[in-house]
């Protein structure tokens, strides 16, 4: 199962939020709050705040809704940074003319979701992937030598 959460309308480019959403993608919550907590971007505490409103919805959905979680096994399985409506705004430039640019938005998504752990029979030990071989030197073809200039 996958719990949400989501916050709009965040004043800070997707671009500066996707670099810290790249940190916390795919680890544990434990560790993504940690990340978050050491991280020096303006925009972390931002997701740090939204990943306890998505940990929240998880404390909400197991008890209201009797879902059984484990908070443990929980990681990020989602985190992405989308573009929001951009504003419009204006630099006065010399001479009396206006330079344009824009204020970027962004809307800002973490899923988190329970790994499950394989359920290995009893007396059976988990299954191992074999270990790679190195693959073959190839030979390099044999250089022909020239012959001798009388």
């Amino acid at each position: 199962m996958e719990f949400r959460a989501e916050t709009k309308y965040l004043r800070v480019s997707p671009r500066k939020a996707r670099l810290v959403l790249d940190l916390i993608k795919g680890r544990r919550v434990e560790e993504a709050i940690n990340t978050l907590a050491f991280t020096k971007k303006g925009v972390a505490p931002d997701v740090h705040k939204l990943l306890r409103s998505a940990i929240e919805n998880v404390n909400y959905l197991s008890s209201e809704k009797g879902v059984e979680v484990d908070l443990d096994n929980l990681y990020v399985k989602r985190a992405v940074a989308n573009d929001g409506p951009r504003m419009k705004r204006i630099r006065p430039a010399p001479m009396g003319r206006a330079y344009r640019y824009q204020r970027r938005l962004s809307h800002l998504e973490i899923a988190l979701a329970e790994k499950t752990r394989p359920a290995a029979a009893e007396g059976e030990p988990a299954v191992r992937k074999p270990a790679r071989r190195p693959l073959a030197k190839k030979k390099s073809p044999a250089k022909k030598t020239a012959g001798k200039k009388k």
